[in-house]
């Protein structure tokens, strides 16, 4: 019996073997392979040829070298307007997210604050029960925010779900930290600042990522509540480019503008590709910038209690 114990356990791939390190590395270049495959499959499309991109008949390295779509896209004053009102949205709604999650999340961890299990409870309901979009639809028109650029910038300063997370961190950081700032003679608020804020980057990094994809990706909310398409973000722009390129075969009556159809149709379809790209690219350079916490901070917000 206990021989037959020792095969099995010699048998066993022992964490720090070659054998281990082997299957680790094969499955975590796997995961990042079918991760960012498809991101390359687009990248080596837009700048092929645009038959090729038509066709679609490539998958590891581009036919051709055709830029012609990246061009386009950077001689385009409205897609830069765009994109300046993108990044107002986004910087804005990122900083009145982290104020709002930071301040409304540290009171509630004072367990001397009255009725603290009823504020909690009280935010937890609207999370999982909204209005809908037209009472929403409403409350924007009558507060004055519609067609004007604090309408994507107001609903996005605050979440409740990043308040509960905030909160969570908070809980998990020692309580002898604020007693013994208490003795020295420092009130709440300069605990926040000085104690709590500086220890809680991990919490604050996942924060901040998510609001600025969730920011960046957003057209639907810019499309009711913005009319006005000069203030309208990059997503919402880049949509309605793509729908007016498309061709309404009913209205073509010569070969001369079956001609152009065909052409626009050929452009339009890398053009698509070359704009996925630029949309994604400015996304994609931020997570360098939060990996140092990034990590961190979401196993401690769905670990703690």
């Amino acid at each position: 019996m206990d021989s037959e114990i020792h095969v099995k356990s010699a048998m066993r791939i022992k964490t720090g073997s070659k054998v281990y390190d082997f299957f680790v590395y094969l499955i975590a270049g796997v995961l990042c392979f079918i991760t960012l495959y498809p991101m390359y499959y687009v990248l080596i499309l837009s700048v092929s040829t645009p038959e090729t991109a038509i066709l679609q008949n490539t998958y590891f390295l581009p036919k051709g070298l055709y830029l012609g779509s990246y061009k386009i896209i950077r001689s385009d004053a409205r897609m830069w307007n765009a994109y300046f009102y993108t990044i107002i949205y986004v910087v804005s709604g990122t900083v009145m997210m982290l104020i709002t999650s930071v301040m409304a999340a540290y009171p509630l961890t004072v367990k001397t604050l009255i009725a603290r299990k009823f504020v909690v409870t009280f935010l937890i309901i609207p999370m999982y029960f909204g209005g809908g979009l037209i009472p929403t639809f409403i409350l924007m028109t009558r507060l004055g925010l519609y067609n004007n650029i604090w309408a994507l910038i107001v609903p996005s300063s605050f979440g409740i779900w990043n308040i509960i997370l905030t909160r969570t961190y908070f809980n998990s950081l020692p309580d002898s930290l604020r007693e013994s700032a208490h003795i020295d003679g420092a009130g709440h608020a300069r605990i926040l600042s000085t104690i709590y804020v500086p220890l809680s980057k991990p919490i604050l990094a996942v924060i901040s990522i998510y609001t600025i994809v969730g920011i960046w990706n957003s057209w639907f909310s810019a499309m009711v509540y913005l009319p006005n398409p000069d203030i309208q973000p990059l997503q919402l722009y880049l949509r309605r480019v793509l729908i007016e390129q498309t061709i309404d075969l009913t209205k073509i009556t010569s070969m001369e503008e079956m001609a152009e159809a065909v052409e626009l149709a050929r452009n339009a379809m890398q053009l698509r590709y070359s704009m996925i790209i630029f949309c994604t690219l400015p996304i994609l350079m931020t997570y360098p910038f939060f990996q140092k916490h990034f990590v961190k901070g979401v196993m401690l917000g769905s670990l703690k209690g």
